[in-house]
């Protein structure tokens, strides 16, 4: 057997999926998981070829417990959503940075030795990359709701009012966070790679970007626009795009996260820094709408433009893949089609 590798939050949607991976990979895996967000239940989907460890990253005793013997840690436990409403910013904050750091702590007095990977995500840029003709590249400021309640959906330059161009972000782009939990991943990524500087631990952060696949909750407030989509075209309804449906996201196939983790874990050389997770080639929010109405059949009501907007979204975020392609020699294989079409029958199932 290989070495054995720690996922926590490994019974959630990503996390069960890099599982898989690293077991087909050949490595031993322990899942760290507290199952709030399953109900208290193991889901079906988690291998049976893991150990299972029921506990809370807040609890120190079982994080010491469950990293004895572990060769490299894959940290997937987060609480996610857009995190807008300002009552929760403490279940936030517990979750994603108290719990990152009861991690680090437990790590450092392990004497661990290994390597760490963060699931990290695309919400720490806040919008994505921008060029303005005359002004160059820039970070355009959140968009004013007067403007959005107009239909003016697309940023314009601070500087002189000019329409931009989108363009794909890279990891060198100021983090930018506009909701509470991106305000978290953010902070988490600091600690980690505070405690890289502390104790020469190798830390890799993968930015993911908008994930899909199988086992994505459904009907949550932390499912994912796809997931959302496809659920209420499995219930008879158009699912509603929100602004014009010309928002641009780089959606990225599970399984091609749980690779970019395997990878990052298991290299011959670890490979610290942050890096973009994603396809690589963007698409609007209204096409993938679109592809998952198709993926739902003849009869399927079609997506609804609605003109609606929140406060806390973002016009384009879409990512540059080249630096995990050239450092990490990830690239993803999944077919955004044929993924559609699997997330569809999974919600449907």
């Amino acid at each position: 057997m290989g070495d054995v590798i720690l996922v926590t939050g490994g019974a959630g949607f990503i996390g069960s999926h890099v599982v898989d991976a690293l077991i087909d990979g050949g490595s031993e895996v322990r899942v760290l998981d507290s199952l709030s967000a399953h109900a208290g239940a193991v889901p079906e989907w988690l291998s049976p070829q893991a150990e299972f460890v029921h506990g809370s990253l807040l609890d120190p005793e079982v994080v010491a417990a469950a990293l004895v013997g572990v060769d490299a840690v894959s940290h997937q436990a987060s609480m996610v959503g857009l995190g807008l409403d300002m009552l929760d910013v403490a279940d936030y904050v517990r979750n994603n940075d108290l719990g990152t750091a009861v991690l680090l702590a437990q790590l450092a007095a392990a004497g661990f030795r290994g390597r760490l990977v963060l699931a990290s995500s695309m919400v720490v840029y806040g919008e994505g990359g921008y060029c303005c003709l005359e002004h160059g590249s820039l970070a355009p400021p959140p968009r004013a709701a007067e403007r959005l309640a107009a239909g003016e959906f697309e940023p314009r330059c601070p500087a002189c009012e000019a329409a931009l161009e989108p363009v794909a972000v890279e990891e060198s782009a100021p983090l930018d966070p506009r909701s509470v939990y991106a305000a978290t991943k953010v902070h988490q990524e600091h600690l980690c790679f505070t405690f890289m500087r502390a104790t020469g631990i190798p830390v890799t952060a993968l930015r993911y970007h908008n994930v899909y696949g199988p086992r994505m909750p459904r009907d949550t407030p932390y499912s994912g626009v796809a997931a959302i989509f496809a659920s209420a075209l499995a219930a008879g309804r158009p699912p509603q795009v929100f602004e014009d449906g010309r928002q641009l996201r780089d959606f990225v196939h599970v399984r091609d996260v749980g690779r970019a983790n395997v990878i990052a874990l298991t290299a011959d050389e670890p490979v610290a820094g942050a890096f973009n997770v994603a396809s690589g080639r963007p698409r609007t929010v209204a096409e993938m709408a679109d592809a998952l109405a198709d993926a739902a059949g003849r009869g399927a009501p079609r997506p609804r433009v609605t003109g609606e907007f929140r406060l806390g979204d973002v016009r384009h975020v879409f990512a540059s893949a080249q630096r995990a392609s050239a450092c990490l020699g990830f690239q993803a294989r999944e077919g955004f089609h044929a993924g559609m079409r699997e997330l569809s029958a999974a919600l449907t199932a």
